[in-house]
């Protein structure tokens, strides 16, 4: 099968993660094909996937954008679109990643006449798209996609409550790796070395510097915590966020914490990191789709505090493999960071646990099946 792949981002996110791995048995047979330049080609190349970038110019529409705004990114979009209608017609089919990869990918698969299949990575809800966003995304998804592949159950229900085909929609996981996340000890006590960070209970978040991911919330719990606990904040600004960081450093060094909060910014070595850790902490103060982070934590056998909204909570069992507290409560993850600080046999018992679990229900190469069948009603062979 042949399968020509959109993605409107330059950068590696959780959903450009994702389509990396289900992209790999298809190789020799596919192109990712991408809106913006950036670090994701070279993860691709690395990779040995075929990707090309599509265009150079930047699409002026966000998640927030009003109709005015969506309707009149389609007239910029026109290039764009006729580009991958004619690169479309050498595949079997087209599977948009990302939202903007839906409204071109749809549109080319009209002209193209190539069955497009759509996979949802975000929550289609208030708190992270406009109205008109939700409408576009929905109306195109029902009319053009012949397939929607959700990436959790919170999704997927989000999806249909925003007026979309329940019919056209199945629930895949993002699949992972176990073996990557496998570090030797020595790398993990040599890490901690450099970090000047070995007689120190270690609370890892790992994820982009945004308002909603909840680094502030983190940082307020320290000030609850026990004194030998410290916070790495792994991640930086990706969209026009810079304004959150720097209340961030403010927050910090209003409360006292310098020696206590690192800033790492973005790193390439997430398995090592969190190896490095005693505790992974999830912080989202609005649903999250899926949460990658939290299956990397469980499967680096190490214990995980998720906010209980979304798709957290299709992946965490409380007490059986991890921790699930309130959205933007600080003093309740406190609590639970207190609680793995003072009680660390029961604490690494459940880690060990959420280990055996997530790489049993996340392998990759269960999902890349469970994708694959799904995919095959496309084959023209």
């Amino acid at each position: 099968m042949k399968i020509f792949f959109l993605d409107q981002s330059g950068k590696p996110g959780g959903a450009e993660l994702c389509l990396i791995d289900i992209a790999k048995p298809y190789q020799d047979n596919c192109l990712v094909g991408l809106f913006a330049d950036g670090s994701f080609k070279n993860l691709l190349e690395e990779n040995q996937i075929p990707v090309e970038i599509l265009t150079n110019n930047q699409i002026q529409v966000r998640k927030e954008s009003n109709l005015a705004q969506g309707l009149g990114s389609i007239t910029q979009l026109l290039p764009l679109i006729q580009k991958v209608a004619k690169i479309a017609r050498n595949y079997d089919l087209i599977y948009a990643n990302t939202q903007k990869a839906l409204v071109v990918g749809a549109l080319a698969s009209f002209i193209s006449r190539r069955p497009l299949v759509y996979h949802l990575h975000d929550i289609l809800s208030p708190a992270h798209f406009s109205k008109t966003n939700r409408m576009i995304a929905v109306n195109l998804a029902n009319k053009f996609a012949s397939l929607i592949i959700a990436n959790s159950l919170a999704s997927k229900d989000a999806f249909i409550a925003a007026g979309g085909n329940p019919k056209l929609t199945e629930v895949v996981y993002n699949g992972f790796d176990s073996q990557l996340y496998q570090i030797d000890p020595f790398e993990t006590n040599t890490l901690r070395d450099n970090l000047e960070i070995t007689d120190k209970f270690v609370v890892g978040h790992f994820s982009r510097l945004s308002p909603w991911k909840g680094q502030h919330i983190l940082i307020e719990a320290l000030v609850k915590s026990p004194p030998q606990v410290i916070i790495l904040l792994v991640g930086d600004a990706l969209f026009g966020e810079k304004d959150y960081v720097d209340k961030l450093h403010q927050q910090v060094a209003k409360l006292g914490l310098e020696n206590r909060v690192k800033f790492l910014g973005f790193r390439d070595d997430i398995p090592q990191l969190m190896a490095a850790c005693n505790l992974i902490a999830h912080t989202s103060t609005a649903p999250e789709p899926f949460g990658r982070v939290i299956v990397e934590a469980m499967l680096s056998a190490k214990p995980v505090i998720a906010a209980k909204a979304g798709g957290a909570v299709e992946l965490i069992e409380p007490g059986i493999d991890g921790f699930l507290v309130t959205p933007g409560e600080p003093e309740e993850l406190a609590q639970v960071i207190t609680s793995c600080v003072e009680n660390p046999d029961t604490t690494n018992q459940l880690a060990i646990s959420a280990k055996q679990n997530a790489s049993k229900r996340f392998d990759v190469s269960i999902i890349n099946q469970q994708i694959a069948k799904l995919l095959q009603q496309f084959s023209s062979n």
